[in-house]
């Protein structure tokens, strides 16, 4: 199989001041991991090692750069899963962790469960010998100053967006040679959420799905919707029948007329074609052609 690689970098509003950083962060993470993929990375490593760049960028709502919740604090989610297994890891609401899609692998495969959420997931962290940062470590002053902005205001709530500034969760698609499929998604959440609030991206079938019969797919946005119609899941189910771009544009159409929700979708079918779509205002991505070109830009809903 050729094997394929698609990212995103959130779905929500991207102002143009900062459209240019999210596609130069997208492109970056196809950029470094595409060529390793084409020489014999599996898939797995591939998504985990696409999300780990995005999750370092400050220009994303995902590891260093993350929104704070109401109490002025950064809470993390992630997932990883394996479409030639079924098997996944994840992590909800860990604090002081550089790289929450290291963690949630870890859990994947070196434990018996699946999903360990806030104090239990930092002892297993500790335990792995995982590295506690200082909290000022992941802050940016971008998300400070936003923060004291938003903290008091009675009218702000989770789901409107959040001009000036994007909301960027993060997440990669992969195929490797063998044609297994695999797919991960990394975010902060929203900003000034209730401590301890876990949104789509940690959830399977939500924001992150994978299984080598149908397909892989990883999904952004507004998570209180996503997990209310399983939008990854969703997609995925759809390419039973439907192309790539079919069963991404109908998946959205659905989140939109069952929940009216906001978000976006990425993913890659059984044959390796790319799907994605959105009903937010922007949603970055970045995918490799065979060809080795990387195709890198903004998508505008219409």
């Amino acid at each position: 199989m050729k094997p394929k690689l698609i990212v995103h970098g959130g779905a929500w509003s991207i102002p143009e001041a900062v459209e240019t950083d999210h596609i130069h962060g997208v492109r970056q993470s196809v950029a470094e991991v595409y060529p390793v993929l084409q020489k014999g990375m599996p898939a797995l490593d591939a998504v985990e090692a696409a999300v780990k760049i995005m999750e370092k960028d400050t220009t994303f709502d995902a590891g260093r750069g993350a929104f704070l919740n109401a109490r002025g604090e950064i809470e993390l989610d992630a997932m990883i899963m394996d479409g030639k297994t079924l098997n996944f890891g994840a992590v909800a609401a860990v604090q002081n962790i550089f790289h929450p899609i290291t963690l949630a692998r870890a859990i994947m495969e070196k434990t018996e469960h699946c999903f360990l959420a806030g104090k239990g997931a930092q002892i297993f962290a500790s335990q792995i010998g995982m590295t506690e940062l200082d909290p000022r470590d992941l802050l940016t002053p971008r998300e400070l100053q936003f923060y004291k902005q938003i903290k008091d205001d009675p009218n702000f709530y989770t789901h409107q967006p959040f001009e000036p500034l994007p909301k960027g969760t993060v997440g990669a698609v992969a195929m490797d040679t063998q044609g297994n499929l695999a797919a991960a998604t990394s975010t902060g959440g929203t900003p000034r959420k209730l401590p301890g609030r876990v949104g789509d991206s940690p959830i399977i079938g939500a924001g992150t799905y994978a299984n080598n019969k149908y397909g892989a797919a990883s999904a952004t946005g507004w998570g209180e919707s996503i997990m209310k119609i399983l939008l990854s899941k969703t997609a995925c189910d759809l390419l039973k029948e439907k192309t790539a771009e079919e069963a991404a544009q109908i998946s959205i159409e659905l989140l939109e007329e069952s929940v009216q929700g906001w978000g976006g979708v990425i993913l890659i079918d059984k044959n390796g074609n790319y799907g994605f779509a959105n009903n937010t205002t922007k949603m970055a991505f970045a995918y490799a052609e065979p060809s080795g070109e990387i195709i890198a830009k903004i998508r505008i809903d219409q």
